[in-house]
């Protein structure tokens, strides 16, 4: 602990990362400001009466947790960072399918900033699509849209919106280039952890009864246990060892001894993709069937996120869309190819083709049971509110949220570690080890 505080100092002393932390803090802080400005004219009133009265489905549920909470408070930014990231996973998309954008993701530095530029217009338009939408199956459906909305109203409530999305993406981009981590994933989890005390007092409150206690012990004991599994996942690696050949330096006799390296494979390569890709499908039964009514065989199977059918479906999803995306993620015959330009093997296994089947075996197999724990992941928190966890506490035990703050925290305790070490300080995490960055991809692009 002694050497903890000690780093923790360090922290401060290094000007520049000491900038970088308070702006981000800052910026998170006008974030979360903005969360809580409602948009002018809607009755408020109107609508912390319909939460109390429990008048919130599931998907209103799972939107209120990414947003942290302006989706339920009608704030200008209730739409969040989701119309961005929603952007970014078509811009994905596209770049499998359309060689415009494959060509522009071939062109470097310069090819990024047109994508980037074509992901915020993409924003705009979702945001423009989705406002209307919200103000009328959320604001108006609570009854807290002003009693003489007009058309100048709607307009305005439109255009603020858009814009307090867009200005929540401005944030994300500011931190990243001039704070610490990756600033959309910050948001994101930041949204996600202002949910978490609400959640935890409404499933214990402020009683410390013994039976209590023992019930708080035991969940925070479970919790922690996930969140350790969480991190070996996102953190494993599979080494496979790679040599390289002797080389001859100019017209000298002397040879250089060859090298002996590893080829690390992510045991979860995909990062947390086929969770959201799979989400973003089952939102489309929660829609369509969590009001019950003539659906209601349809409603029992897919309008409850709680439900074995739902969590079955959703499981098996997963597990397609992490084998897709992984697919995606690592090119075997690319990187055999590239190891046989820089002269380097896999012991036993011949360059060129052999080696691209090789690699392609092992990702095959490493991908099998990184798939099952990240279904296992997106079910626990059915699994807890069946052992009589809170549906807010339980939305905690696993699913993109926990995967999210898991990846995010990891990421952002590296660049301070980097910082240090650069600064010849000891690490942040003395005795640890945290492994490199994840991916672009991986952190923005979900």
């Amino acid at each position: 602990m002694k050497r903890f505080i000690k780093n923790i100092t360090n922290i401060w002393k290094v000007e520049e990362l000491r900038k970088r932390i308070l702006l981000t803090l800052g910026l998170i802080l006008v974030y979360r400001i903005g969360n809580f400005i409602i948009l002018p004219g809607v009755n408020y009133t109107a609508l912390v009466e319909a939460q109390k009265a429990g008048d919130q489905n599931m998907l209103e549920t799972l939107l209120s947790l990414f947003s942290g909470g302006g989706f339920t408070n009608a704030s200008i930014m209730a739409l969040g960072i989701m119309p961005y990231i929603s952007a970014s996973i078509i811009m994905q998309l596209l770049g499998m399918a359309v060689p415009a954008v494959q060509k522009m993701q071939n062109e470097g530095e310069s090819g990024r900033k047109l994508i980037n530029n074509y992901t915020r217009i993409l924003t705009i338009i979702i945001c423009a699509l989705q406002a209307p939408s919200y103000l009328t199956l959320y604001v108006q459906n609570k009854g807290a849209l002003p009693v003489d909305a007009t058309t100048f109203w709607w307009t305005q409530s439109i255009i603020v919106m858009v814009a307090g999305s867009m200005f929540a993406v401005w944030l994300g981009e500011r931190i990243t280039d001039k704070g610490i981590g990756n600033g959309i994933s910050l948001l994101i989890t930041v949204g996600i952890l202002s949910r978490l005390p609400g959640a935890f007092m409404a499933e214990f409150g402020f009683s410390v009864e013994s039976g209590n206690l023992i019930k708080i012990v035991l969940e925070i004991v479970v919790f922690m246990t996930v969140v350790l599994g969480t991190v070996l996942i996102v953190q494993g690696v599979r080494k496979i060892p790679l040599n390289t050949a002797k080389r001859v330096a100019g017209a000298r006799a002397a040879e250089e001894q060859g090298a002996r390296n590893y080829l690390p494979i992510k045991v979860n390569a995909s990062g947390v993709m086929p969770i959201i890709f799979a989400q973003a499908i089952m939102t489309v039964p929660i829609m369509l069937f969590s009001g019950g009514g003539e659906s209601g065989f349809l409603s029992k199977i897919f309008g409850n996120i709680y439900g074995v059918g739902y969590n079955v479906a959703l499981a098996v999803l997963i597990i397609v869309f992490t084998y897709f995306y992984t697919a995606i993620m690592i090119n075997p015959r690319k990187i055999a190819d590239d190891l046989k330009r820089s002269g380097g093997f896999i012991p036993g296994v011949r360059p060129g083709e052999e080696t691209a089947h090789y690699i392609d075996s092992l990702v095959s197999r490493i991908t099998f049971p990184g798939s099952l724990f990240l279904a296992m992941i997106a079910i626990i928190p059915a699994i807890a509110k069946m052992a009589g966890v809170n549906d807010a506490f339980a939305m905690f035990f696993g699913g993109t949220s926990l995967l999210i703050m898991v990846g995010v925290v990891l990421d952002t305790l590296q660049q301070i570690e980097s910082y240090l070490l650069n600064r010849h300080m000891d690490g942040l995490m003395e005795g640890t080890r945290i492994k490199g960055r994840r991916t672009q991809n991986e952190l923005s692009g979900f």
